[in-house]
C-alpha cells in the first residue's frame, strides 16, 4: 500500500456532496492530479513522486507554507526529507512548469480574450547567500531592499489567471563573480547578464513555441518603458498593451524622422534624423485635454458592482530617436472615477480599428495577475521557501505553480454550482479533506520537542559564533 491509499480519507461527508458535484472529493482529485505529474519526479535512479505529492499537500494544508510546519501536518513526511527533494534532486522544474502552461492553456487559452501578463515578484531575504539577491528595488515594499526577483508570466482570460511561467533575474553582481553562481548551481548557461525585459522576451517566445495561446502580452511601466522590448514584440507579430510612465513622449502627428540636407559645405555632414513635427509629454498632453475628451466606460463586474473609469483614447506616434520611421499606436488613458488623479497610460499595437472600449479592457486585465500573486503567497506558499540555491528556487515555483493551476481547475469545474468558489475556499476544503497527520498527545509533544531542539541548536551556534569573534 502506497503512502496515498495508506492515508486516503474516504469522500462521504454529509452536507457536502449535493449530488451534482463532490466537493469532498477534492482530496482524491488533487492525489489523481499529482499521479498526472508523476513522470517528472520518476528518474532511472530515484523516484521522488511520494515526496512532490507530500510536498504539494503541505502547500496547501500548513498554515505557514515552510517546510517545518508542512511536515507537522503530511503524514510520514519529515522537513530534512522535504529539503532534499526541492534542493538536490534531480527533476526538471522548467518540464513542470511546461505542463502547467499546456495544461493552463487547454483551460483558458486559445480565446480572443485570453492574455500572456507578464509583471514581477519580489522576495525579502536576509542575508548574501540565497541566489539572486541583491539590495535592489523591491516593489512589494516601494523601495530598495535585500530581495530577490523573479520575472513571472500569468495567463488570464476573463476573471481566471494563474501562473504559468517564471524566471529569476541575476543582478549584474552576481554574473560578475562566478564562483558566487557556482556554489548557489546557477546552470553555466544561466549566468550571463540578462534584463528583466530580456527574461520577459524569453517567456514570451517561450511559451509561443509551446504552442500556448494567447492573443495579446500585457506588461507593466516597468517593461513599457523599454522601446527595445516593445519594438522586438511588434517584430514577433505579437500584440501587446504596456503601460508607460507619465512622462513618455508622444507625436500627436507623425514626426517623419528625416536627415537634414547639408545647408553648408563646412562641418560635417548631418547624419542624426530630427523630427518634423515637436514630441509632447503624455500626461501634460492628457491634463490640456477638455473634461468632454473622457469617455466613460464599463470594464467588467466586480465585488462592489460594475467597474467604470473614464477614458481617453487617441492614435500617436512613437519614435526612439534611431529608427527611419515611426510607429503608430494607439495610446489608451485610464482615469479612476472616485480617484481622479489615480491615472494610467497605456500603449498598444493593436490593429488600428481596435474599439476604445476593447483597448481598455485589454488594459484591465492585468488586475488578474496580481491575484495570481496574491493566491499564490497567500494560499500556496509562493514567498515561503527555504531555499539558497538556484535549483531549489526553480523546483519550488514550479510545484507552486502546480498548486494554482489545481486551485484554476477546481474554480472552473466547479463555477456552475459555486460560482463564488476562491482559491481560500478550495484550499480551506483540502486542508481537510487531505490525509493529515493525527494529532495525538504524544505527537503534539514530539513536534513540540522538535522544534526546540532546532531552537536550542541555534541559540549554541550563535553563542559559538560570538565566542569566536571576542
Amino acid at each position: 500500500m502506497g503512502w496515498v491509499e495508506a492515508h486516503r480519507k474516504p469522500a462521504t461527508k454529509k452536507g457536502i456532496v449535493d449530488g451534482k458535484s463532490s466537493l469532498a472529493a477534492m482530496g482524491d482529485r488533487l492525489l489523481r492530479f499529482c499521479d498526472a505529474f508523476g513522470h517528472h519526479f520518476r528518474q532511472s535512479t530515484r523516484d521522488v513522486s511520494v515526496k512532490s505529492q507530500q510536498y504539494l499537500c503541505g502547500l496547501m494544508q500548513a498554515k505557514k507554507k515552510n517546510m517545518e510546519r508542512m511536515a507537522e501536518v503530511v503524514p510520514d513526511s519529515c522537513d530534512q526529507s522535504l529539503q532534499h527533494f526541492l534542493s538536490n534532486s534531480n527533476w526538471d522544474g522548467r518540464a513542470v512548469m511546461d505542463q502547467v502552461a499546456m495544461e493552463t492553456n487547454a483551460l483558458i487559452g486559445g480565446s480572443q480574450d485570453t492574455a500572456l501578463i507578464i509583471d514581477e515578484s519580489y522576495f525579502a531575504k536576509k542575508g548574501i547567500k540565497s541566489v539572486g539577491i541583491a539590495r535592489q528595488w523591491n516593489g512589494r515594499l516601494g523601495k530598495v531592499d535585500n530581495c530577490q526577483v523573479g520575472v513571472f508570466a500569468a495567463l488570464s482570460r476573463d476573471k481566471f489567471a494563474t501562473l504559468i511561467d517564471g524566471r529569476l533575474y541575476l543582478p549584474g553582481k552576481w554574473i560578475e563573480d562566478s564562483d558566487r553562481c557556482k556554489a548557489s548551481n546557477v546552470p553555466v548557461e544561466s549566468q550571463v547578464m540578462k534584463s528583466k525585459s530580456d527574461l520577459a522576451l524569453e517567456i514570451v517566445r517561450h511559451n509561443r513555441k509551446l504552442g500556448v495561446g494567447f492573443n495579446w502580452v500585457g506588461l507593466d511601466g516597468g517593461y513599457g518603458k523599454e522601446p527595445a522590448f516593445l519594438r522586438a514584440l511588434d517584430n514577433d507579430g505579437e500584440t501587446f498593451v504596456a503601460d508607460v510612465h507619465k512622462d513618455q513622449l508622444i507625436y500627436l502627428e507623425d514626426p517623419q524622422p528625416t536627415v537634414p540636407e547639408r545647408k553648408s559645405t563646412r562641418g560635417r555632414k548631418p547624419t542624426v534624423p530630427v523630427t518634423q513635427t515637436p514630441s509632447s509629454r503624455i500626461d501634460k498632453w492628457v491634463a490640456s485635454q477638455p473634461e468632454s475628451a473622457w469617455k466613460r466606460v464599463s470594464l467588467r463586474q466586480s465585488t462592489k458592482g460594475r467597474k467604470k473609469v473614464d477614458i481617453i483614447h487617441k492614435m500617436v506616434w512613437l519614435w526612439n530617436k534611431k529608427e527611419t520611421t515611426a510607429h503608430c499606436w494607439h495610446l489608451i488613458v485610464r482615469r479612476e472615477i472616485n480617484a481622479r488623479n489615480d491615472i494610467k497610460y497605456s500603449l498598444s499595437n493593436a490593429s488600428h480599428d481596435t474599439p476604445a472600449l476593447r483597448l481598455a479592457k485589454m488594459q484591465g486585465q492585468r488586475f488578474w495577475v496580481e491575484r495570481s500573486f496574491q493566491d499564490g503567497k497567500s494560499q500556496a506558499g509562493l514567498a515561503d521557501y527555504q531555499v539558497r540555491g538556484w535549483k531549489g528556487w526553480n523546483h519550488h515555483v514550479a510545484l507552486v505553480m502546480m498548486a494554482l493551476l489545481f486551485l484554476l481547475k477546481e474554480r472552473i469545474e466547479q463555477k456552475k454550482h459555486y460560482p463564488l468558489l476562491s482559491c481560500a475556499d478550495v484550499e480551506g476544503l483540502l486542508a481537510y479533506f487531505l490525509p493529515s497527520r493525527k494529532m495525538e498527545t504524544e505527537e503534539v509533544l514530539r513536534q513540540m520537542q522538535v522544534r526546540h531542539k532546532k531552537r536550542q541548536a541555534s541559540i549554541d551556534y550563535a553563542n559559538k559564533k560570538q565566542e569566536l569573534t571576542l
